[in-house]
């Protein structure tokens, strides 16, 4: 970086991306090219130039999208005890051997990485046009609290209206639960949004890897409370290492957008180097070998976020870099760009409404189930809510791959059966409450929104239409 020398993985040779806002004015450096890397510059996006799209980022933002919706479909099973009440269970307990699938399914990182560039590039256009940062980030705020905020409105009257009619408590619980989750990210994403200026301003001071080092080692210290004082440490442990670990792939985003991270010696630093740390904190310091929460474990890679997580993510990243160039040519043919354009539009509605749709569903099948085969078992009988199993016989509902204990193989083949009838109501419930497109608002609700890659003319066009 300007005027500093970050060790490990070089960026020598870019200036830092984004403004530096003096007064209400950005700055906007130069980003030169890397020899042999095919990457816009300034002067090509000013122009408005369709090729200054960086597409590589849709692309990997598309691979979030599908990764995280995928991952939770696959590793929430939901079952149903004898008193008809509604659980959560895990094919992870039973099948241990699939954790390192996990590894490419939780996909945060990418996401944290895609939302740092998106700012970068964002508060940039700002500049500008001469916006200030606290307008910028109020409209960028506005944006992320919208969707979830009408999720938890929806969500909290559905759960007020399933209490009247007697649904088990464990039940509203399990729902509940898993139907807000993916706010943190929400949470946490606004809150390295707000500081995206400050981060700017100090990665074009200190460098990256000084930016980065500090947030790393409250990770490490975060982890090491919760080993000495367990889960009564997590209270406090969990926001701030939420906030620690993924600082490292947003504040990688940053650097990207500004020209960074280039060198493929610096993206195989970070994908061996992160690689190399997640094998040996899986196999040296104990940690799980599941990216994700299993229920019942005693300790979680993801809540909160663990060393490993943080490794894991600089290790996706590195690979990313690596194959961007790969993906960018990808991105060009129709038949790849056309589903990931579609798939970037609906990132926020897809993130927040997928598990809400498997609990629905979930849901349904146990009303309908439970109605077909007779008198409830510890919830009233004329709710619908509970019921005997599937054969006639007292028990729980059992509905293959949907409502089962995930014990098996056969479990994952019946939920892989299940995915296009999930991904049908999906695209459903995005259609009718995202796609503004309808109405003719021109309007496009979005968390870490595909316009923030485009060239300033869109950007600004985005603008006005919101």
């Amino acid at each position: 970086m300007t005027g500093h020398q970050a060790a490990g993985p070089t960026v020598t040779g870019h200036q830092a991306a984004g403004p530096t806002v003096t007064g209400h004015r950005a700055v906007v450096s130069t980003v030169s090219r890397s020899p042999g890397v095919n990457r816009p510059t300034d002067r090509d996006t000013a122009a408005g130039d369709p090729t200054a799209r960086d597409r590589s980022i849709d692309g990997l933002r598309a691979y979030a999208i599908v990764a995280v919706v995928v991952g939770h479909w696959l590793v929430t099973g939901l079952v149903v005890a004898p008193d008809g009440s509604l659980g959560q269970a895990s094919p992870l307990t039973a099948m241990p051997a699939l954790a390192p699938a996990t590894w490419f399914l939780q996909a945060l990182g990418l996401f944290f990485l895609t939302g740092g560039y998106a700012s970068a590039r964002s508060l940039r256009r700002a500049g500008e046009r001469g916006t200030d940062q606290r307008t910028w980030l109020v409209h960028r705020l506005r944006r992320l609290a919208l969707p979830a905020g009408a999720l938890l409105a929806a969500g909290a009257g559905v759960l007020v209206a399933a209490d009247a009619l007697g649904v088990p408590g464990r039940t509203l619980r399990t729902a509940g639960m898993l139907a807000v989750s993916p706010l943190w990210f929400l949470l946490a994403f606004a809150a390295l949004a707000a500081s995206t200026g400050p981060l700017l301003a100090a990665v074009r001071r200190f460098g990256p890897v000084a930016v980065a080092a500090p947030a790393i080692a409250v990770v490490a210290a975060s982890d090491l409370v919760g080993r000495l004082a367990g889960p009564a440490a997590n209270g406090w442990r969990t926001p701030v290492a939420l906030l620690a670990a993924w600082l490292v792939p947003y504040l990688l985003g940053l650097v990207l957008a500004g020209g960074g991270l280039d060198r493929r010696r610096t993206a195989w630093w970070l994908a061996l180097g992160g690689a190399a740390g997640l094998v040996a904190l899986v196999t040296l310091a104990g940690y799980p070998a599941s990216a994700v929460g299993v229920p019942g474990a005693g300790a979680s890679n993801l809540s909160p976020p663990s060393l490993a997580a943080v490794s894991l993510a600089v290790a996706q990243i590195g690979v990313a870099l690596l194959l961007r160039d790969r993906l960018t040519g990808l991105m060009r043919r129709p038949a790849w760009w056309n589903p990931v354009r579609r798939l970037n539009r609906a990132a926020a509605g897809s993130y927040l409404c997928h598990q809400p749709v498997l609990v629905g569903l979930a849901l349904l099948a146990l009303f309908v189930v439970g109605r077909t085969d007779g008198p409830t078992g510890g919830v009233p009988a004329d709710s619908g809510v509970g019921g005997v199993g599937a054969d006639g016989v007292g028990g729980a509902v059992t509905v293959p791959g949907l409502l089962a204990e995930p014990d098996g193989p056969a479990w994952i083949a019946a939920r892989l059966g299940w995915f296009p009838v999930l991904a049908a109501v999906l695209g459903f419930v995005l259609w009718r409450v995202y796609d503004d497109s309808r109405s003719g608002s021109g309007r496009a609700v979005e968390v870490i929104a595909v316009r923030d890659s485009d060239p300033p003319s869109r950007g600004r066009a985005g603008l006005r239409s919101r």
